[in-house]
């Protein structure tokens, strides 16, 4: 996998299903809009969260260009995406930080392996940021996404979470 360049990164993993049986997905880096990749997000996060409007195409385009927003997408054998990761870059006094948002994988997948497989590609590409640490914030219903966060080596910290509306 090379993260040193603004290509779009693949890689390929197989990762069992509930059948024991061997598939193929490919989790890559989205970095220009496509009309693909608009509608599986806008089908992928009602799954996540259903109070959220979707982003418009403009939104997305102007994510995409920022560089600190970098969109990994899994790919099955088929061609359509069936989760996404988000790892958000930013520069604070204290240092360079990297913030995990949006993690959802599609209902019909899920057990499969592909979160996890989302998240392990986020972090070896993190690696490559010069960034001490990586942080995620989940709800406590969303059980599964917790215990697959601490498997992987989230610790959970004692903090409190505040959000100020704007609108």
């Amino acid at each position: 996998m090379d993260f040193g360049t603004s290509r779009p990164r693949n890689s390929r993993t197989r990762t069992p299903n509930s059948a024991n049986s061997q598939f193929h997905m490919t989790i890559r880096q989205i970095t220009t809009f496509d009309q693909k990749t608009y509608q599986a997000i806008i089908n992928l996060l009602p799954q996540l969260d259903d109070s959220v409007a979707p982003p418009s195409e403009d939104y997305l385009k102007n994510m995409l260009a920022s560089g600190h927003s970098h969109l990994f997408v899994a790919v099955l054998e088929d061609n359509n995406i069936a989760g996404m990761l988000t790892l958000v870059e930013y520069s604070v006094p204290t240092g360079k930080k990297l913030w995990i948002e949006d993690v959802v994988v599609d209902i019909s997948q899920r057990g499969k392996g592909l979160g996890k497989q989302l998240l392990l590609h986020a972090i070896q590409f993190a690696k490559t940021r010069n960034a001490k640490t990586i942080i995620l914030t989940s709800r406590p219903h969303r059980i599964a996404a917790n215990k697959l966060y601490q498997r992987i080596g989230f610790i959970q910290r004692e903090t409190n979470v505040y959000a100020y509306s704007l609108k």
